[in-house]
């Protein structure tokens, strides 16, 4: 039997020629890290589904903060919980809200820190929807109005993107025009165009007391069996004004971020949410998986599929690893 020509395995023997030869590789760079953040004084809540992350006073969030960005993360995405709810939401874009003094006590203490704001109403309604109920049904354009208004809070806050996820159509037109007229032209939209309703949000909603109080959100999020109508939402978030596009959740989805970065080529985010967070956490606690190396695996998997960006619970933790160089 002839030689082969090529051989593969000639660049898999060392540790350094693979790594130099290596497609995709993590930056700390690459990460957004996802915060909650609550009212309050000295609260650091553990969050039972998250094991390792918790809901946080603006005092604690502020030393998160500080200790990513001493990591060289360069961003935060942060998520309020009110202290009290009503059905339009009204604390998600009242001026002295959570998220709109978080954004003020971070700005002004680390103030090259990007923070990245969550902009939608299901944290904040009594009913856990994302927009408006009326008659039982969550309405579209009586809700792109309140969604403004709040994007528009968190700017003024202080805030370096907003990024909307109720998944209203219209959403992203509608913060464009209010943020214009308000004489914020230069503050970035990051839409979660290609937002799925997805089980795995289920941890996330136990930490944000987000669960909808009747029925679920179908009507608004796409259907995990949808790929093509992914590309078009994002095509509408792209026409009206979207400076990067999200797709989320990452892992189940990387055939969706990978056909959106091959389609648009702007900037990508992808959410890698807390019920993949949670698995890895919770098989690597068991002892069923060696969870550094799926992590590494996991968030590698996100980045070689597009993602220019990726927001992960895991942020700090890969940011030891890169540091360390095991990542």
């Amino acid at each position: 039997m002839p030689n082969p020509v090529y051989r593969p395995r000639r660049l898999r023997e060392s540790p350094l020629i693979r790594k130099m030869v290596r497609e995709s590789t993590l930056r700390t760079d690459d990460f957004m890290y996802p915060l909650f953040a609550v009212h309050g004084r000295g609260v650091r809540e553990p969050i039972a589904s998250m094991p390792g992350q918790f809901r946080l006073s603006i005092d604690e969030l502020l030393k998160e903060c500080k200790d990513a960005a001493s990591m060289g993360i360069p961003a935060v995405l942060l998520f309020g919980i009110p202290r009290d709810k009503d059905p339009r939401g009204s604390e998600a874009y009242a001026d002295d809200g959570i998220v709109q003094q978080a954004v003020r006590a971070v700005k002004e203490t680390i103030p090259d820190l990007l923070v990245v704001t969550d902009v939608c109403l299901c944290e904040y309604t009594s009913h856990g929807h994302c927009g408006v109920v009326e008659e039982g049904r969550v309405k579209n354009d009586p809700t792109l109005e309140l969604i403004g208004r709040t994007a528009l809070s968190h700017a003024e806050a202080g805030a370096d993107i907003v990024a909307p996820s109720d998944m209203m159509d219209g959403r992203v037109g509608a913060i464009r025009d209010t943020l214009d007229e308000s004489g914020y032209q230069e503050t970035p939209i990051m839409a979660y165009s290609a937002k799925y309703a997805s089980a795995f949000y289920g941890p996330f909603r136990e930490a944000a007391g987000s669960v909808p109080q009747f029925g679920d959100r179908r009507s608004y999020q796409m259907d995990p069996a949808n790929g093509t109508e992914a590309m078009r939402e994002i095509a509408l978030d792209v026409d009206e004004g979207a400076d990067i596009v999200m797709v989320k959740p990452a892992l189940p989805y990387l055939d969706i971020i990978s056909r959106a970065k091959a389609e648009f080529g702007l900037p990508l985010a992808a959410y890698s949410v807390s019920g993949e967070y949670a698995m890895i956490r919770a098989a690597g606690q068991l002892g069923w998986l060696d969870e550094e190396r799926v992590m590494v695996e996991a968030l590698t998997g996100i980045r070689r599929a597009g993602a220019d960006i990726i927001i992960t619970y895991f942020a700090k933790d890969i940011a030891r690893l890169i540091e360390q160089g095991r990542a």
